[in-house]
């Protein structure tokens, strides 16, 4: 199969051509934002999850970086849509990013043009294939997260993701999967691309916004799946040692999806490997992923199987989107 071609400013362009200049914005000051998010092999063809959310978020994200992206939500989520079923692909990791071009160089981005862009491709688990299963070891990184009213942590920037590259380096090189960050106060905020979650009792704790954490929409989705389920889930500031006293810990994160901690600082966490609790969530979110009576709406159908019929926010492959020709 060829590479995947990438939609590119309202075109679907060959893989090689989408390219951009040295001297953009972008590459100086890293002037983007951008969204991580999966279509999952179904029976009706490639689903996207939480496509809506996902673009409102980019849309919300460039807003406080004053960037005007030329599209709105509903146009954004059509160009992922055709992106998708150009592909190809029955299963996809998808990067949609806006940065600023070239243009104008400086600190004031005012100038610059700005690019969208959609690229999709074949991606397995973030963290291993065995860590869905046994779980991570994870330490706690010397790196905190930014303090509040420095860089604004609601948005998914691509500059705010050059402190997540140091913790996750750090972590890599000292023998981990993956780093905890803390915010500023020393209280449990977020990994270096994933929001954090512990068990004790229970009860399921994860930091508020107030720590600096992006507010991750597979956080929003495994949330609502342990309320559906009964459980008792609290947003609250946790201190460091609450991670040694855990039942069980996961992280949440659309490449991460569900992933289950054994470790922190070689503190064993619970029985060392996936817990009851986190493995219920787990297997109720990835029947989420692929239940097509969507009865969430969380899923958009890119691509329809034979004999499929299309579902709300779905498109056949047969539907002119952006960037397609009839």
């Amino acid at each position: 199969m060829s590479t995947p071609r990438i939609w590119f400013n309202g075109e679907l362009v060959a893989h090689d051509d989408a390219t951009i200049h040295v001297l953009s914005h972008v590459v100086h000051y890293g002037s983007s934002v951008f969204e991580g998010i999966r279509a999952y092999d179904t029976d009706r063809g490639p689903a996207v999850f939480r496509l809506r959310e996902h673009m409102r978020r980019l849309v919300d994200s460039a807003k406080i970086h004053r960037m005007d992206l030329g599209y709105s939500v509903d146009e954004l989520c059509e160009a992922v849509v055709g992106t998708v079923a150009d592909s190809g692909l029955d299963a996809c990791y998808i990067r949609p990013v806006a940065f600023r071009g070239h243009g104008k160089m400086g600190v004031n981005p005012l100038g610059a043009p700005v690019e969208v862009v959609v690229a999709v491709w074949e991606w397995g688990q973030y963290l291993g294939d065995e860590a869905v299963e046994q779980g991570v070891d994870v330490q706690v990184s010397s790196w905190n997260r930014p303090a509040p009213n420095t860089l604004p942590a609601m948005a998914k920037a691509g500059g705010n993701y050059l402190g997540g590259s140091l913790i996750k380096m750090e972590a890599v090189l000292n023998g981990y999967s993956e780093g905890i960050a803390l915010s500023v106060d020393g209280y449990l905020s977020e990994g270096s691309g994933e929001n954090l979650f512990l068990v004790r009792d229970n009860v399921i704790m994860t930091a508020p916004s107030t720590m600096s954490i992006l507010p991750g929409i597979t956080r929003d989705s495994v949330m609502q799946i342990a309320r559906e389920r009964g459980y008792t889930v609290e947003e609250k500031i946790l201190p460091r040692e609450a991670l040694y006293l855990a039942d069980e810990m996961f992280f949440t994160g659309t490449a991460a999806e569900v992933t289950p901690i054994r470790s922190v600082d070689h503190y064993q966490v619970g029985e060392g490997r996936r817990g009851p609790v986190t493995e219920e969530l787990q297997t109720a979110y990835f029947e989420a992923l692929r239940d097509t009576a969507n009865p969430r709406g969380w899923l958009t159908f890119a691509r329809e199987a034979p004999g499929g019929a299309a579902g709300d926010g779905a498109a056949t492959s047969g539907t002119p989107t952006v960037g397609e020709t009839a």
